[in-house]
């Protein structure tokens, strides 16, 4: 090995270096009938979605989204996925979702709307996960413990 005295020296010895071995592109995963799939999981709730080209439908456990999540800001949520990729109207979704509340099934669908993109093209990866939707939010309610009236609350002290 030669003696390394400079930085020039150094520069010359790592640029001979063979290079690193670069990641492969991604490859779109879909199944024969064109569709991306993923699970989504948020609180108590796990969502299977479905993705494919299409209109900009959204279905969830068979009804329409605008009825199955009837509040605003839980569509906005289902959308978010969408804007950041910059898809809008470009993609069908199928999804069944099961346990949880509302809001947790909501960010469940997004979560796995955002799997099943990022799937079914490889290109938007970087934007949503970028804006942190392939993240799965472990957040969960802490069980209650014995001896208490919930997980952490005790009962009201009484000196008399």
């Amino acid at each position: 090995m030669a003696d390394i005295k400079s930085l020039d020296d150094l520069k010359s010895a790592v640029g001979s270096a063979p290079a690193a071995v670069e990641a492969a592109p991604r490859a779109p995963v879909r199944d024969k009938l064109g569709r991306s799939y993923a699970t989504g999981k948020r609180k108590d709730a796990v969502a299977r979605v479905w993705v494919k080209p299409g209109s900009g439908k959204v279905v969830v456990n068979g009804k329409e989204m605008a009825v199955y999540f009837a509040r605003p800001v839980l569509q906005m949520i289902l959308k978010q996925p969408f804007t950041v990729a910059n898809v809008e109207g470009q993609f069908d979704v199928y999804a069944t979702v099961a346990g949880g509340g509302l809001s947790g099934q909501a960010g469940a669908v997004k979560h796995g709307i955002s799997k099943a993109l990022q799937l079914y093209e490889p290109a938007l990866r970087g934007a949503l996960k970028a804006a942190g939707f392939l993240t799965r939010d472990s957040r969960v309610v802490e069980r209650k413990k014995y001896g208490k009236p919930k997980a952490r609350r005790s009962f009201q002290f009484s000196k008399r």
